[in-house]
Parts: C-alpha cells; structure tokens; sequence
C-alpha cells in the first residue's frame, strides 16, 4: 500500500540534530512535492527535555527513552545524529533489524562498524546512508556509490579536516606559528577545547576509511591506515614550501595500486598549481581520478549546522522516496573485493627533510652518504640558513619506500655532525 506520509525519529538535537529540525521545516513544502508525501519528524530522542533549544517543536515531539522511536511501527526513517559509538551503535542495529531506514552522519561508527551495520541492513533489506559522515555537506559518498560507479576509480585525495585546513591556511597567509592558530581556531569555534581528533589526524583517518572502501570496493580498517598530524607543522617548513613552489596541506589519499591499496592520511606539500593547494580555511575538497571520467573535485563546507544537515536531509529524501516507491535496499554494501593494503613502509613518494647540522666542511658530504646508503636519492639540496655554529639543511628526495627513508634518518640522527632531524614532510607531485 503506497504511504500517505513518511515519518521520522531523530536521534539527537544537539548541532546537526537542530540543523536537521530546520532545513525539514524550511524547506518541507519543496521536500514534499521531491517525495510526493509530507515528510515530518514524529519524536525526538534528547536527554533532557527540559533544555533550552533553538528550535521550537510541537508538544509532545520529544522523548527520553529511545524505545518511543525504535518501537514506534509508524516511524519509517531512523535519524541518527547523536554521535558518539556508543549508544548510537545499538540504536542503529535494532532500528535496522526493525525494518527502520536509518540515516545517520556518525562517521566513528561507518569507520569502525560498517561490516556489522551493513549485515544488519541487508538482513532486512533495509537502507543505511550515510552522505553527512565525510566531509559534511560535499557529495562525496553518493557519487562515489552511483555517479561515479562506471569507473574504476585509481586514487582519491582530499582535504577532509576543515579545522586543520584553517590552521595552515592561517600559518601560510599570515606567518602564524601553530600553537598561536590554534588558540584562534578554539576561540572562533572551529577547533576543540581538546583539539587532537582533527590535528592529529583522527578525524581525517576515518573519512577516507569510509571513502576508500566504497571506492575500492573492499574493506579498510582504521588500523591498517598510516596516519600523522600537523602539530609538528613549523611556520619555517611553511616558508621552505612557499620557495620551492608547493603549499602544505593535511592529505587523506588512497590509491589503488595493481589491486592492492594505500590509505594514508599526513601532512604534505603539494604544487601550487593543484587544484587542492587553492582550498582555504575550513573548506574541504576531494580530488578523484577514475578511469573513464578522469579527474573531478568536489568542494565545499566539510562541517556545520546547515552543510552536515543538508547532506542528512538529502539521505533522508532518498530514504522516504525509496519508501513511497516501495524500492528499498537498492544499494547495499560495495565491499565485494578483499583488496590487500599495503604496509606503510612499502608506500612510495617523495620527502622533504629537515635537518640542523654542524656548520663545517664535508657535512653536506656526511649527508649524502647516509641518504646514499639507504638507496635515497636527491632531486635537491638547500642550505641557506645559518645559526651560529649550525646550519639549515633541506633536502628533497626522489620517490622511494618508506621504509627506506626511516632508515636514513636513523643514520642521520646517528651521524655527530648532525645535531637534529627537524621534520620530514611528504612531498606529493601531483
């Protein structure tokens, strides 16, 4: 029997949930007629219904016990915005095996238990989506899944994290040091009183966790994933980038290799001239390379109120025109490969080193055979600072392994003309 109405429980009202509360009130008479039926959230999961909100919802509309939403037969669509791993999990397993669709933007979870969460969607052949989980409002997931899905897609790179890309956009417009951005960033709202989830990397590791398995079409864990933050990020490896032509950017990139993968997330320097080295502040982009499109970007705000709730709402049109339609569990889960992903010493790419040595004759010497002796060789070396009795070496190398690299800074580190390895940086020719 064709419904008459598609009805929806949220799960959460906090950022995104009272995000979600709007653009459904906003734009519910447009949302109405892309579906065919009303759509309207029936209740409301918060855990004090007492709070202050920024959004007015009819009496009645809220409920502390869950149970109200996922025991309710006439609630059609799940909204899970509550974040978090747990309870959010258990909530979206039963929801799923209650014969629920279920949206969420809970990226934590897709990273970590989508094997579970999708077998319980197939079981029921119930939808999950999950568009607001990688980079908020950017469609990103849904092409991937269908727009995209005559290619075989050979690497994806982006910049996921919109507080770090502030941070460095900051560092490299204005000379700023980090831990200076940083306190900015905090004050302005973009970054946390605990910051580590985005500049350490957490963040960015699971997005392209999620990306990497829909486009490879095989399972990643996050810990098979390489993963670095920018907090050794100094203004003088800024500058360094600028004479040598690149920007600094926190990259998450895979790419399939001969059907085996890299998944990695660090900072890197990138040519100016790439499109990516152009994304400012805390705008995201992610860079695509399949086989029969080529190359595409998609760009925009990565994170907020109103970005993460359109890409929620937009799962949620799907979800309710796939029910009006009775069409459901058309696109389940894509891991149907068992791809191999390489090891992190195996990756190959170029590298910026940073090193403070003795300021004497044969030291540059020293340093090519350390680097020699490890089959590193150089496309450039740099010597043009000066402090006191030490200088300033930067080198460039070629491609090589990781695990080639590691070994000549460990040599370096050893050498007694060398006082200290400052910082080794990626360097993605692109």
């Amino acid at each position: 029997m064709r419904k008459d109405s598609i009805k929806i429980g949220l799960l959460g009202l906090g950022t995104v949930g009272t995000g979600v509360v709007k653009v459904l009130k906003e734009n519910g008479e447009n949302i109405q007629k892309k579906v065919g039926v009303p759509v309207t959230i029936e209740k409301v999961l918060v855990r004090d219904i007492n709070k202050k909100r920024k959004v007015e919802l009819l009496p009645g509309k809220l409920t502390t016990n869950v149970d109200d939403i996922l025991e309710d037969p006439t609630i059609d669509i799940v909204v899970e915005v509550m974040g978090g791993e747990n309870p959010a999990l258990s909530y979206i397993i039963k929801a799923l095996h209650k014969g629920k669709q279920v949206v969420t933007a809970n990226k934590e979870l897709i990273a970590k238990h989508g094997k579970e969460i999708f077998e319980a969607a197939d079981c029921t052949t119930s939808d999950i989506l999950f568009e607001a989980s990688v980079c908020g409002g950017i469609p990103i997931v849904r092409p991937l899944k269908r727009c995209l899905a005559g290619n075989k897609i050979e690497s994806i790179m982006g910049i996921v994290n919109g507080t770090t890309n502030y941070i460095l956009t900051k560092m490299t417009k204005e000379g700023a040091e980090f831990k200076d951005v940083l306190r900015e960033a905090q004050e302005k709202g973009y970054a946390e009183a605990d910051p580590s989830a985005d500049i350490d990397g957490h963040d960015a590791i699971r997005k392209i966790v999620i990306l990497a398995s829909i486009a490879f079409n095989t399972r990643v864990s996050l810990d098979q994933v390489y993963f670095e933050g920018i907090r050794k990020i100094e203004q003088v490896d800024i500058q360094y980038a600028k004479e040598l032509g690149y920007t600094v950017k926190l990259l998450a990139i895979a790419r399939d290799d001969n059907n085996e993968i890299e998944v990695r997330v660090h900072p890197a320097f990138i040519p100016n001239t790439h499109p990516l080295a152009a994304v400012s502040d805390v705008y995201n982009a992610v860079f695509v390379k399949g086989n029969a499109v080529g190359e595409t970007m998609f760009y925009g705000k990565g994170a907020g109120e109103l970005p993460t709730a359109s890409a929620v709402v937009g799962d949620i049109i799907d979800a309710a025109r796939n029910l009006v339609h009775e069409n459901k569990g058309r696109i389940s889960c894509t891991c149907f490969e068992n791809k191999k992903v390489k090891s992190p010493e195996e990756i190959v790419s170029k590298y910026y080193v940073r090193i403070q040595v003795l300021d004497q004759p044969g030291v540059l010497a020293s340093l090519a055979a350390a680097f020699g002796n490890n089959q590193v060789s150089l496309k450039s070396v740099i010597q043009t600072r000066a402090r006191g009795e030490k200088a300033e070496v930067v080198v460039i190398t070629h491609d090589i392994k990781e695990k080639n690299i590691l070994k000549s800074i460990q040599d370096l580190k050893n050498l007694a003309v060398v006082d200290e390895v400052s910082n080794v940086i990626r360097v993605e020719d692109i």
